[in-house]
């Protein structure tokens, strides 16, 4: 009997063998995959139906994995993104980042972990668009902040922020306990639990486009705060 589909990943490689290697891993553990050999050909698919997990090589001819990122964030704010990168493309990976990606791995990488680091991605979309039921929402608030830990959302005076599930880790780690300064490395398990090798600037790069989102609806927003030579901060306040 054909196992259930949990759920579509678009995988977006021009590497034939990481189309076919990744996708079986993926569909073993239920997953629908559909593949694609570069941007312009997974982007025309995502104009008519957009997954719910995007896995996205960096460099592919016609249209590159930072531009079908973009295009991706602005279609949706909730769909998690992962980046399949060489170790060499730090640069682009950081940009990545800060264009809304979720995740990363290096390439050469297991095809087990990838396969887990989804499971935990589906997992926390499960969260996201659950309705409540019976169960009621465990909140963490702290001033004008109000973060809802079952559905990964957020606001900020009453006002919707849409953070990647990442970003979400990251300023709960910071906001669980204000005024202690969090050191990279400590968010860096918050944010990535399964990758031990996360730079420190991806985290700076999740900080910088944590801030900008809350200064859209809060050109004063200066709550998470740089602590030179140690890491950031959540500063709770009464304004």
């Amino acid at each position: 009997m054909a196992r259930e589909s949990q759920g579509r990943v678009a995988l977006v490689d021009d590497e034939p063998n990481i189309r076919e290697t990744v996708g079986f891993a993926l569909e073993r553990e239920g997953y629908r995959v559909d593949a694609y050999g570069d941007g312009v050909e997974a982007w025309d698919a995502f104009e008519r139906s957009l997954p719910d997990v995007a896995i996205l090589d960096i460099l592919m001819p016609r249209m590159d994995g930072l531009e079908l990122c973009r295009r991706l964030r602005q279609a949706s704010d909730r769909i998690p993104i992962i980046f399949l990168t060489s170790k060499d493309e730090e640069f682009d990976r950081v940009l990545g980042l800060e264009l809304g990606a979720d995740d990363y791995l290096c390439k050469p990488f297991s095809t087990r972990e990838l396969a887990a680091r989804v499971k935990v991605l589906f997992r926390r979309l499960a969260l996201l668009g659950a309705s409540g039921g019976d169960e009621a929402a465990e909140l963490l608030e702290v001033d004008q902040l109000v973060l809802d830990l079952q559905r990964y959302t957020a606001t900020w005076n009453e006002a919707p922020i849409a953070l990647t599930v990442t970003e979400f880790s990251i300023l709960c780690a910071l906001a669980r306990h204000p005024g202690h300064v969090k050191t990279r490395r400590q968010l860096m398990e918050a944010g990535y639990p399964l990758d031990a090798y996360v730079s420190e600037r991806t985290i700076d790069s999740h900080i910088k486009r944590i801030r900008r989102k809350f200064e859209t609806v809060d050109a004063s927003f200066g709550r998470v705060e740089t602590v030179h030579g140690l890491g950031y901060r959540y500063r709770a306040g009464t304004d």
